[in-house]
């Protein structure tokens, strides 16, 4: 089977206070968007697997990732339920399209993802709640993805509310520069406060007003440190975007447009872009 894993671009983000365990609590919106990974998932004959002494294989295609392959969230998504249901040996062949560090969540959307693929796989009968709950001990998003809707994020970014929000028919422009953003670095920059007025009521206002009311604290350290950043917002204002912000952490920023751009490619020579209409 293949399944396509889809980014999310977070709408606002408020880092509202550090935690007495050195984590911090977030408000966001999670939007989930149509940038996809490929994932192709095959059962694997034993007796071969036995043979390799190994219980999986994985092939990462597309832009490569760091690490061993027994870091690969989909690996950890997989053997997460291999420890609790009786799962052939699988094989993992993945293409990353989603650019990593990009604050686009691509590599949780892997992990949820292979979760309700291994679900309808093997028939496990796993509910989208019990499915949240394995995927959230992957990372504090992953459970984002089991329903793959928008939802207000808290918490760490783990408590999820649902919020009646669409962009149906708005065109996203996504724009990567090849920076790398570190979250730690981010996190320790960033100065925790409480917003004068919640995300979701800013949010139900016209998209035409989020502009100056609907922020992400990370841009302020991050612009700083990395003006480029800066640069690619300021150029999708230009090009008439009624919205754009930085997504999470950075380092990618998209804009929202009412209409699709000609020649976007052209406008940001050098970076990794997608123009994309919102669902």
């Amino acid at each position: 089977m293949i399944i396509y894993p889809n980014a999310k671009i977070n709408l606002g983000l408020n880092v509202v206070e550090k935690r007495p365990d050195g984590y911090h609590n977030l408000e966001t919106v999670f939007y989930p968007i149509p940038l996809q990974d490929a994932i192709e998932i095959t059962a694997v004959d034993n007796e071969k697997q036995t043979e390799e002494n190994v219980d999986y294989r994985l092939k990462v295609t597309g832009n490569l990732l760091d690490g061993t392959p027994d870091d690969n969230l989909v690996i950890k998504a997989y053997r997460l339920l291999r420890n609790d249901f009786d799962i052939a040996p699988c094989a993992f062949n993945v293409f990353k399209h989603i650019p990593t560090g990009a604050g686009l969540g691509g590599g949780s959307s892997d992990a949820a993802f292979t979760i309700k693929a291994l679900n309808d796989r093997f028939g496990l009968g796993l509910t989208d709640t019990q499915m949240e709950k394995y995927a959230a001990r992957l990372g504090a998003d992953c459970a984002f993805f089991i329903r793959n809707k928008p939802v207000m994020a808290t918490g760490i970014g783990n408590v999820f509310s649902p919020i009646d929000l669409s962009l149906k028919g708005k065109t996203l422009v996504l724009v990567k520069p090849d920076i790398f953003v570190s979250t730690p670095d981010a996190y320790r920059l960033v100065k925790p406060h409480k917003p004068e007025q919640s995300l979701a009521e800013l949010l139900k206002q016209p998209i035409e007003t989020w502009k100056d009311n609907v922020k992400n604290d990370f841009e302020v350290s991050v612009f700083a440190k990395y003006p480029e950043i800066a640069g690619i917002k300021d150029m999708l204002y230009d090009l008439g975007a009624v919205y754009a912000s930085m997504s999470g952490s950075g380092s990618c920023v998209f804009g929202i447009f009412d209409q699709p751009l000609e020649h976007v490619d052209d406008s940001f020579a050098g970076y990794f872009c997608r123009q994309r209409e919102l669902e």
